[in-house]
């Protein structure tokens, strides 16, 4: 049956095969020749040398597609059963020294993801990093879907041919471990994942996601994001929707400590279980605790300084997106500025062989604080990405990253700087990208310029994205709607009203009424209105789509709460404003409570309070808030953001209010300096800048 070619299975291709059926050939060709004569001879060299040919093509080896190779096969290249999968380090459970897995103790959530495998055919098992989600995904795999084809795509570029490969099967699991290494604009999507579960029954899904990766995309986190940033992130998210998500808690059971109890004879268990009033089981195991506090202690001098810079810089690779490992040359290169930043020479650091040894041995015969890949490249142990309190990624490791990656990770680079406010480098990086062929980086790169300063520029590239024949409808959507916002952000909000009128009916055609699609445009049409000097029609409009909120997406905080300071700001008139600012007040405890201090939204209300402390004339007041904000705003973001330098001309004016002119004329020139720098000409901070420096006395 192994040269056979069975149902929902793929052709075998081998050299065994080839050379078999090349030497019965010519066997069969040789005896002819030898045993029979004229005609009959020919007929059967004739014969043999057709079949030859269409059996030797079946087994003829073929050089697969990248695609192909980057999926788990078995030694002789074909996709295993998941029985045949003997080794966990092959799916993506960490691997031990020696290359003995510890055995497997039976998770209480083990019954329950079945069950839910079973019923909704997509299961996402979350939890802390080492909480042994990758090895119950396994075991589950292997008990309880044995005979299933597992798929297991090792990069997000060979995800569609992936869920092809699966679906050529009549039962096959397709397995997603780090299922955020697998999102993205060429990974899965929600039409991927429908194609294969809505083929039949005999496919499933089973992923595992770290909580840190899982919280991204709660629905508070949209608060930070905006353009093409919020639309990938809510076309990610809906991949997470479609599962059936189970947690997995660090810290194991009173039932599953006793299960344990039966492998006490494994030395890395027997150690586990003494520590597991404080850590769980597979974390110990991991030897996560062991690994961050040896992190920690090798910054003292004369242990490991350089292998504890080496890590740091390796863990703010994986905090920058950067998915694949770093080589050695750009590792030893990114690490100098880290030792340098805690003392340098001065901690009498170790020679750079011996640092990577040492960051590379493993602790209780688990893994290293760096883990070197088949392909030389080194990754952080991902434990250490819970570290609390890790500060912001230095300005030079985006530089070299950006500088040196390919295409693909530039694009991933440019769409992390571009939600940490880190405009330039997101511009430098979807730009390398978008060069390199990457098409998604166009939109990004167009939101990223607008952000910096640019919204003609911005506008006029998502024109011509939103105008290109054959886009989906709602991409072209999108591109819209940014290219409208950019219009009114050049200035031109009167424009800007007349295209969110019909981007609002487009949605509303396209989509649900209630779609937070729906609801933005008419939020950025209630915001133009009021720029357009309709003060009181855009208040109207924020009172209906407040209640259209609440009514709809009651926990959606961030955009409630941006609906409501819009709602008060337009209200204002000059006989209430001592009322305004007690309703911006209590506004501002429920963002901080809710969002919290550093959220965008926060910070705006803060904006809108200095400013109204300035027109009620408490001038010393509002030039106090306003350079707290500037501060603030500074940490957060870059100094020369459009956002800093407008509330530095919103301080400028304040100086001037309380009379401290020589402050607020120095302050305006310094400011006007920085805005023609970064702004494009007729900027309208530009156009304030100018204003308010001829006002000045």
């Amino acid at each position: 049956m192994s040269g056979l070619l069975r149902r929902g299975e793929q052709p075998l291709h081998g050299l065994f095969g080839f050379l078999t059926v090349v030497i019965t050939g010519c066997v069969a060709i040789a005896a002819a020749i030898t045993w029979l004569s004229g005609p009959w001879a020919a007929g059967v060299g004739a014969a043999v040398t057709a079949v030859y040919g269409l059996t030797a093509d079946l087994f003829r080896p073929r050089r697969r597609s990248r695609e192909e190779t980057d999926l788990l096969r078995d030694a002789q290249g074909r996709i295993p059963r998941a029985r045949q999968v003997s080794r966990p380090e092959a799916a993506g459970v960490r691997a031990a020294e020696g290359g003995a897995a510890p055995p497997y103790v039976a998770r209480d959530a083990e019954q329950e993801v079945v069950r839910r495998l079973l019923e909704t055919r997509f299961v996402l098992l979350v939890g802390e990093s080492a909480a042994g989600k990758s090895r119950l995904g396994y075991e589950v795999a292997r008990a309880h879907f044995a005979s299933y084809r597992f798929v297991a795509p090792r990069t997000r570029a060979a995800v569609p041919q992936a869920v092809v490969c699966a679906r050529s099967y009549r039962r096959a699991v397709l397995w997603l471990d780090d299922l955020e290494n697998y999102l993205g604009w060429d990974g899965i999507t929600v039409t991927l994942l429908r194609a294969l579960l809505d083929g039949g029954g005999g496919h499933v899904v089973l992923a595992t996601m770290r909580v840190e990766e899982y919280r991204r995309f709660e629905a508070r986190e949209e608060s930070r994001l905006t353009g093409s940033d919020r639309d990938a992130w809510r076309t990610q998210r809906e991949v997470l929707q479609e599962a059936a998500v189970i947690r997995l808690s660090r810290r194991w059971s009173a039932g599953e400590c006793r299960r344990a109890t039966a492998h006490i004879g494994d030395a890395r268990i027997a150690a586990a279980l003494h520590s597991c009033d404080r850590f769980g089981i597979a974390e110990t195991i991991a030897a996560g605790p062991e690994l961050m506090a040896a992190w920690e202690n090798a910054w003292a001098p004369g242990t490991n300084p350089r292998a504890a810079a080496l890590v740091t810089a390796a863990v703010d690779c994986r905090r920058a997106g950067l998915r694949s490992g770093v080589t050695r040359e750009l590792l030893e290169l990114l690490h100098e500025p880290y030792l340098a930043a805690r003392g340098g020479s001065d901690l009498r650091p170790e020679a750079i062989d011996a640092a990577f040894q040492w960051a590379c041995t493993p602790a209780l015969a688990t893994s290293g604080l760096l883990i070197q890949d088949s392909n030389s490249r080194y990754q952080a142990f991902d434990y250490l990405l819970n570290t609390p309190n890790l500060g912001p990624l230095p300005d030079h490791l985006w530089a070299s990253l950006i500088a040196t990656v390919g295409p693909e990770d530039a694009y991933d680079l440019g769409l992390v700087a571009h939600q940490q406010a880190r405009l330039r480098r997101a511009i430098t990086a979807l730009t390398r990208a978008h060069e390199g062929a990457v098409a998604e980086a166009e939109l990004p790169l167009a939101l990223a310029l607008g952000d910096s300063g640019r919204p003609r520029e911005a506008a006029a590239r998502l024109h011509r994205i939103a105008q290109r024949p054959g886009n989906d409808p709602l991409f072209a959507l999108t591109a819209r709607h940014q290219a409208a916002f950019f219009t009114g952000e050049a200035g031109a909000a009167h424009q800007a009203v007349r295209m969110f009128r019909n981007i609002v009916a487009q949605a509303q055609a396209l989509l649900e009424q209630a779609h937070p699609d729906v609801l933005d445009a008419r939020h950025q049409l209630a915001y133009f209105t009021g720029q357009s000097g309709d003060t009181s029609g855009a208040a109207q409009h924020f009172r209906a789509l407040l209640a259209d909120r609440e009514q709809h997406h009651p926990d959606d905080h961030q955009q409630i709460i941006a609906t409501k300071r819009s709602c008060i700001w337009f209200s204002i008139r000059s006989d209430t404003i001592g009322e305004s600012e007690r309703h911006m007040h209590t506004l501002l405890d429920e963002a901080i409570t809710r969002l919290g201090a550093d959220a965008p939204h926060t910070l705006a209300i803060r904006s809108s309070l200095a400013t109204l402390a300035a027109r009620a004339g408490r001038h010393d007041e509002a030039q106090a808030c306003f350079a707290s904000l500037i501060e603030d705003r500074i940490r957060l973001l870059e100094a020369e953001h459009p956002h800093v330098i407008r509330s530095r001309l919103d301080w400028v004016q304040a100086l001037a209010g309380a009379g401290r002119i020589e402050q607020a004329r120095a302050e305006a020139l310094s400011v006007l300096h920085t805005a023609e720098q970064v702004l494009e000409p007729g900027h309208r901070h530009l156009h304030f800048a100018r204003h308010l420096l001829a006002q000045l006395p």
